[in-house]
């Protein structure tokens, strides 16, 4: 099994679909020669605006900047977030299913890829085994494994997203 490489990236926000400027553009590299994002704001990491937090249940997708996404979930009221792009196929991960079931897919909540159905813990990023579908879905599931970028399935970037309940603010970290 491949691990997650940790990734650093500049997330970069674009308002001007609304007649706002762009009200985002900060790095998440340790280039500049600080603590790294763990040390900003208190350890909550890096501040993220313009972005809509999921409903309880429900995930969202999050596009920053030059083609990243994060996809993030409201599981009982604790958000996660995993890289936005199935690395197995390329597909949006926060299209995918939103997996919950402890009995069957453990403690951590897990989202699927609904391209090629390679399964992903929301808290660790870890690949895990395969969501079955069936009929017409179950097909795609198949043909899309045998069409996919890669044979093997790698592990995501995970990310804490927090949210500070005085201010609204909304925080994002690499685990």
């Amino acid at each position: 099994r491949r691990q997650a490489t940790p990734l650093a990236f500049t997330l970069t926000m674009m308002g001007s679909r609304r007649g706002k400027g762009g009200n985002l553009r900060r790095s998440l590299d340790d280039s500049r020669g600080t603590k790294g994002v763990k040390s900003i704001n208190s350890g909550r990491g890096q501040e993220i605006t313009g972005v809509t937090l999921p409903e309880k249940g429900k995930i969202r997708g999050w596009a920053f900047g030059e083609d990243r996404t994060i996809c993030s979930a409201n599981v009982g009221g604790k958000y996660y977030a995993v890289d936005g792009r199935c690395p197995r196929c390329g597909f949006d991960l926060y299209k995918g299913k939103l997996l919950v079931d402890e009995d069957v897919w453990g403690p951590d909540p897990c989202v699927a890829c609904p391209t090629c159905a390679t399964t992903y813990s929301l808290r660790t990023g870890k690949f895990g085994p395969e969501y079955k579908n069936t009929g017409l879905a179950g097909f795609v599931n198949t043909w899309a494994k045998t069409a996919t970028v890669n044979s093997a399935s790698q592990d995501v970037a995970a990310f804490i997203i927090t949210r500070d309940e005085e201010t609204g603010k909304v925080f994002c970290r690499e685990r």
